[in-house]
């Protein structure tokens, strides 16, 4: 087929790229570690891990999972909290006990967390006790045989340790009242895990690494199983982009760099972006617990050397408009790559101005490990272009009889390469779906490709909603929605919103005249996470269907009624 990227690509980047020579990630994190052991690996709170560090951190771990909770290989471990060191530790320690990750997102309601629970037939989890609350009510309902619970600054440097953990629990109360009956604790866990001897994984390239949540190009809650190969090629694949791309004094140094990882380490985008590509590379990854707590995310910031910052547009536009970011010192800052969502013009622009530094858009998807396009890295301005596609990346546009479409004809989006992943976890159906005869991934995203080879997006094939870059799905509020008993119909649409990209709209038919939004978002409090809770709310008489019953999304959004 024809690439005409190609001749786009920044000199120095192949055209073709492998998973470079390693077997599996806990041979690259081991490898890696032999030749930085020394290097500042991760950083949370005041605290720094060398690699050597976090390597034997991650081995004692690994021991414990392996020799006092007699996991398997291939087995399922969960991990459900935020950005801290042990998040780091644990997915390096399930890996390197030859054991699956399963990334749970803490923000979790009941209803969530025991379908992905369930689904993925877990038998750990490594839980923060902020979140062990909601744990404790859906225990019974799944495959759990062990949980591991840890405390905020279980990692921290004694005594801020101990002075962490007393002002989370007992001052601020920030860890609601739980029962989990022989519960094990993440200290502990380390270390009982130093009596035993580490036996180096067993993995290979084809293993599963991760159980990726997402839904797809269809709405439905499932998981995309990523390997080992498909995520060490990915993380090549934005190694030499990001190591050839910048120019100008900005080039990137092995073991000099410092990301700031503000985006959870269990999305997708963070773990290849902030924690696997910049690991290749020696780095420092500075993890932050709280972004949304824009003041003292500024304070990190001043307090910590940074060159590069993953983000989307939110976060981008959240920090812009937060006093004191302006004032930052950006001389050191080399590389901003926005993903996830849509990067709007005037954020773009504006951030250029205020840092001196373009936002380079990229785009990807949970089963693509996610990357698939990147602009370069010396793009003077925001294009609007989702970039380019990487190494070992093949991109075509099709129709809708699957035939493929010339440069700058507008249809789905399809992708091949090494980092498109295995399938979907025990949905055969979904996989055949989603995969054409010839082996092409339909991303369910309507783009063109120009005849330069720069692919810009024009709409979204089907009706996700992507808020602040998390996928949401009408289905999913719609069902809760319509559970309310005083709920007759629900139909749910994504609408643009300045602050996070897209937002939930839901148009209601009451049962009850009486029922207005406020009930309705109480309603919603409780069984959805806070960004899937529709923004805006309008009560109908009647929703537009098909003579088949199926509700009509698109006559909902030509709709204007006021909210």
């Amino acid at each position: 087929m024809d690439k005409p990227w190609l001749k786009q690509y920044p000199e120095g980047i192949p055209a073709e790229i492998g998973p470079g020579g390693y077997t599996s990630i806990p041979n690259f994190f081991e490898t890696v570690t032999q030749k930085h052991p020394d290097n500042p690996a991760f950083s949370n709170m005041g605290t720094v891990l060398t690699y050597q560090q976090a390597e034997e951190h991650s081995r004692h771990l690994a021991n414990f999972l392996r020799h006092e909770l007699k996991l398997k290989k291939g087995e399922r471990v969960a991990i459900m909290m935020p950005n801290l060191l042990q998040h780091a530790v644990a997915i390096l320690a399930i890996l390197r006990a030859e054991l699956v990750v399963v990334n749970v997102n803490p923000l979790y309601t009941r209803r969530e967390l025991e379908h992905q629970l369930q689904d993925s037939g877990a038998k750990a989890i490594i839980v923060l006790d902020h979140f062990c609350h909601v744990l404790a009510t859906v225990l019974d309902k799944t495959q759990l045989e062990h949980v591991v619970t840890t405390r905020l600054g279980d990692m921290l440097h004694t005594p801020k340790s101990v002075v962490v953990n007393f002002v989370v629990k007992y001052v601020k109360r920030l860890v609601p009242a739980y029962s989990i009956p022989n519960r094990l604790h993440f200290k502990r866990a380390l270390h009982v895990g130093r009596r035993h001897a580490y036996v180096p994984a067993d993995t290979t390239l084809n293993d599963i690494a991760f159980l990726q949540y997402t839904g797809g190009t269809t709405g439905v809650c499932k998981s995309a199983i990523l390997s080992h190969g498909n995520l060490l090629t990915n993380m090549q694949q934005a190694t030499e982009w990001i190591s050839h791309g910048a120019k100008n004094g900005k080039k990137i140094k092995f073991g000099q760099e410092v990301v700031i990882a503000s985006l959870p380490l269990y999305h997708i985008f963070s773990l290849t972006a902030s924690f696997l590509t910049f690991m290749n590379i020696g780095s420092l990854i500075h993890l932050v617990t709280n972004p949304r707590d824009l003041p003292n995310f500024v304070k990190e910031l001043r307090n910590n050397r940074f060159t590069a910052i993953p983000g989307v547009n939110t976060l981008f536009n959240h920090l812009l408009n937060t006093p004191g970011f302006s004032e930052l010192d950006f001389s050191e800052l080399k590389i901003t790559i926005g993903g996830g969502m849509a990067i709007q013009r005037n954020v773009a622009k504006k951030w250029k101005a205020v840092t001196g530094c373009t936002i380079i858009e990229a785009y990807g998807l949970t089963e693509t490990s996610p990357a698939v396009c990147i602009n370069p890295l010396d793009a003077e301005e925001h294009n609007g272009s989702i970039g380019l596609p990487i190494s070992s990346t093949d991109c075509c546009i099709i129709d809708e009889n699957g035939q493929e479409l010339a440069f700058g004809e507008t249809g789905e989006l399809c992708i091949r390469g090494p980092q498109v992943m295995q399938g979907y976890w025990n949905r055969p159906e979904e996989t055949a779906n989603v995969f054409t005869a010839d082996g092409w991934f339909k991303t369910g995203d309507i783009a063109k490709i120009m005849d330069d080879g720069y692919i810009y997006l024009v709409d979204r094939k089907k009706d996700v909603i992507l808020v602040s870059g998390f996928n949401v799905f009408p289905n999913d509020i719609e069902s809760v929605i319509c559970s309310h008993p005083e709920v007759m119909e629900c139909g749910v649409i994504g609408i643009p919103d300045d602050d996070t990209g897209e937002a939930v709209k839901a148009f209601i038919v009451k049962k009850n005249p009486n029922l207005n939004a406020t009930v309705i978002r109480k309603y919603c409090h409780d069984k959805l996470t806070r960004y899937k809770i529709p923004k805006r709310i309008v009560f109908i008489d009647e929703l537009p269907k098909s003579n088949i019953g199926k509700i009509l999304r698109r006559e909902l959004r030509e709709q204007m009624e006021p909210s």
